[in-house]
């Protein structure tokens, strides 16, 4: 069959499909994210990855969402990129790192009976500055230099949202049940909400204990998805930041968890989770 060889991979239930850029050409990207990532008439996915050649790094990943716009990066599909490159024998080294339209991040594999089985990667700073999440500049807003409960109207309710970029905008908003939410109505909502002019991904957190909340998560441009790694990372900084967790936290998901640790002595957020392999396939084209 003639098409595109791709690989189909998760993590935490974050599925996207692979496509090694150093042997295929790709000429519409947001056009096949659209095509291939319908989980009726496509193979399915939440967005599609292109593992492409970089210059400042051992690879680039240009992400795209299942609507076909095009993201800056996610910590589930950085570290399904690391086990990807290591696998194929592209690069056979502990440390890959992967150049993101959000910088450069160090993905560590983790390894179990020989194989990878997972990764941790440092997603750097988080970004609190209202301008580089980005939320609409008012006059009030441009004097703080942190988001964090800020009230937030959206269809008639006013929700406590911690606002910061993880390399991409997020909406933290903590909530007593997750599983009640009816996220069809409110996740779109918080996404196109005019607070943020880039749209935002929004995670609804319940904490559970010093060391562990729930997510429900609804992502730009892809909808509800299983897991978010870069949600996850905004979510244990914005936990931490209201007192309620430590440095470490477990964000369990809705088919698996993640550990985020914010590291005090270099201000980095770390994200550890599984990777997996799910299939190869020939999408034709």
């Amino acid at each position: 069959m003639e098409g595109l060889s791709f690989t189909k991979m998760q993590g935490a239930g974050n599925d996207y499909i692979y496509i090694n850029g150093f042997v295929q050409h790709v000429s519409n990207p947001g056009e096949l994210a659209k095509r291939i990532s319908d989980r009726h008439f496509g193979v399915g996915s939440d967005g599609l990855v292109l593992i492409l050649p970089s210059g400042i790094a051992d690879v680039r990943m240009r992400m795209f969402n299942a609507d076909g716009s095009e993201a800056e990066m996610c910590g589930n599909a950085v570290r399904c990129i690391g086990k990807y490159v290591f696998d194929r024998g592209l690069f056979a080294k502990e440390l890959v790192r992967v150049e993101t339209a959000a910088g450069v991040k160090i993905v560590r594999l983790l390894f179990e009976s020989g194989a990878v089985c997972g990764a941790v990667v440092d997603m750097g700073e988080p970004i609190f500055a209202p301008e580089a999440i980005p939320v609409r500049t008012t006059p009030e807003i441009a004097g703080m230099h942190r988001i964090a409960g800020h009230p937030l109207e959206v269809a008639g309710t006013t929700y406590a949202v911690t606002a910061l970029s993880m390399g991409n905008p997020h909406a933290v908003v903590f909530v007593d049940d997750v599983d009640g939410l009816d996220l069809e109505r409110l996740g779109p909502l918080f996404e196109h909400h005019p607070f943020f002019p880039q749209r935002v991904n929004t995670e609804f957190i319940h904490v559970l204990s010093s060391e562990k909340v729930r997510m429900r998560v609804w992502e730009r441009g892809a909808g509800e998805t299983l897991a978010c790694g870069s949600g996850a990372c905004a979510a244990a900084v914005a936990s931490i930041l209201g007192g309620f967790t430590g440095r470490a936290v477990e964000v369990q998901l809705k088919r698996g968890a993640l550990g985020i640790k914010w590291d005090e002595s270099d201000g980095h957020v770390y994200l550890k989770g599984d990777a997996v392999t799910v299939f190869d396939g020939v999408y034709p084209v």
